[in-house]
């Protein structure tokens, strides 16, 4: 079974070197998809193991108050944006580095965090809350066509619309005070 992002925080502040390989495990998908937004196919690797190098480097700074996932988004949009900086082989248009950044530098990597965070919060839900929420706003379906292709009532695709969203809030309010 894989460790909680909520269990290795506290043990990467300790300087335990299984919760790097833990924190990669986890986190790992996420910033290669992340990083390969930005950097060619064939330097995410190399930028990957910058991001990593730079979480163990710096372990004893993160706070297990905050998101980790948070916390090493931002040192891989840092670690992206001056692998772009070193680049001279080609011309990096200032469009992609304005998108990386953000207005306030985070954006991306803060929204990439939130949809992380959701994705983990729907997998907690009830499958047959998952189903409706999944086809309303991944599939753009309305509650009437999700009736129709599950060939339930109205009535209880509502209800379990209305009560997969009422307990995916709360799965991100305790998410977000881990």
């Amino acid at each position: 079974m894989e460790p909680a992002l909520v269990d290795i925080g506290p043990r990467l502040v300790r300087g335990e070197p299984e919760a790097l390989e833990d924190c990669y495990r986890a986190l790992g998908p996420l910033v290669m998809s992340y990083v390969g937004r930005y950097v060619p196919r064939s330097d995410i690797e190399d930028v990957m193991q910058r991001v990593f190098y730079e979480v163990w480097r710096s372990h004893d700074r993160y706070d297990p108050d905050q998101s980790l996932r948070g916390w090493v988004l931002g040192i891989a949009r840092k670690r992206a944006i001056d692998h772009l900086r070193r680049r001279r082989d080609s011309v990096v248009s200032i469009d992609a580095v304005r998108e990386i950044t953000g207005d306030d530098g985070r954006e991306i990597a803060d929204r990439m965090a939130w949809a992380d965070e959701v994705r983990a919060a729907l997998l907690a839900l009830p499958q047959l809350q998952r189903e409706v929420i999944a086809l309303a706003y991944y599939e753009g379906l309305t509650q009437s066509e999700i009736a129709a292709h599950l060939d339930l009532p109205l009535g209880t695709v509502k209800t379990r619309t209305s009560r997969g969203l009422q307990r995916l809030a709360a799965l991100l309010e305790s998410g977000r005070n881990e």
